[in-house]
């Protein structure tokens, strides 16, 4: 008898940025990748969840493309794989889908060729093909990540326990590259307003570690970097903030490079706001969700053949 090992492979979606802390600062929530993997005789995805239906199904889906650049970096043949896939994680819309996907293919990686990696340096990997640590740290270690990346294998990260809140996230049927949101942005900023940037960044981390709702949506408001640009491809996010607010949310924000804005609630509060956006923003799904405190998991079963 043969023993073969089929994994599952779990790692939470994220949002970033939380409006000024831009490429820095990420937020692990309560939506899912789930990879269910088993030894086959070729690399098959299987999309299970309806919003996976367009999906590669070969060697082209991201999961394996990442995960043949790890094995041929680290010298090591990569079986293949059938590989069951669900996500509630929508595709495009700012909530980490494709950093979901990198994290996944990194442990799944790590699992069948026996890489024994470390923490850090699956972060480091993670940030080679995202560039930045705040959606693959929040789905790689869960809660809130405060992240910099600096090139090749310079990139230091810390996870921090931050007070409970409540979200509600509107997500709307359009799609938004990021590659088309980062183009809206500007080349360069002066020095005066780098330094204006980086000072509102920097209060926003000190109320999210304070618990101090005001000055978090204050900070979310004022940011320099990238906001104040995006909104241009989320015609409806002015409108949603102003409701959100008037409804009781202490921060609104654009969920990574969008297009999904989501707001931040306080206890017990998500429910009603959610009552009240969902009746103004028909066309929109509108959602709670949670922080994710736990990052990306792995169950390991032992088959019989």
């Amino acid at each position: 008898m043969k023993s073969k090992r089929s994994l599952q492979i779990t790692v939470p979606g994220s949002t970033a940025n939380l409006g000024p802390g831009f490429d820095s600062l990420g937020l692990a929530v309560s939506r899912y990748l789930t990879l269910h993997v088993e030894p086959s005789d070729k690399w098959e995805f299987i999309p299970i969840s309806p919003i996976l239906n367009d999906i590669p199904t070969g060697q082209e889906n991201l999961v394996y493309v990442v995960a043949s650049q790890i094995a041929r970096a680290f010298s090591k043949d990569l079986p293949p794989m059938r590989v069951n896939v669900s996500s509630d994680i929508p595709l495009a819309r700012g909530l980490g889908s494709s950093a979901a996907a990198i994290v996944a293919a990194i442990e799944l990686t790590n699992e069948i060729c026996d890489l024994q990696l470390t923490d850090d340096e699956k972060l480091q990997l993670a940030c080679q093909y995202e560039g930045h640590p705040d959606n693959v740290g929040a789905s790689l270690f869960g809660g809130l990540v405060i992240g910099s990346h600096r090139g090749s294998e310079n990139t230091d990260l810390i996870r921090v326990n931050t007070n409970s809140f409540e979200m509600v996230v509107l997500i709307p049927s359009y799609e938004l590259k990021t590659t088309d949101a980062r183009k809206v942005l500007p080349e360069q900023l002066s020095h005066q307003d780098a330094v204006k940037a980086s000072a509102i960044s920097n209060v926003l981390v000190a109320a999210l570690l304070t618990n101090n709702i005001k000055m978090i949506g204050k900070m979310m408001d004022l940011d320099l970097l990238h906001q104040p640009y995006r909104t241009s491809l989320i015609r409806e996010f002015e409108k949603i903030r102003e409701a959100a607010k008037r409804q009781g949310a202490f921060g609104v924000a654009i969920s990574g490079a969008g297009p999904t804005v989501i707001c931040f609630v306080e206890n017990g509060k998500g429910k009603e706001v959610k009552a009240s956006l969902m009746s103004e923003f028909e066309d929109f799904l509108v959602e709670e969700i949670s922080i994710e405190t736990k990052g990306s998991t792995i169950s390991r079963f032992d088959l019989q053949d």
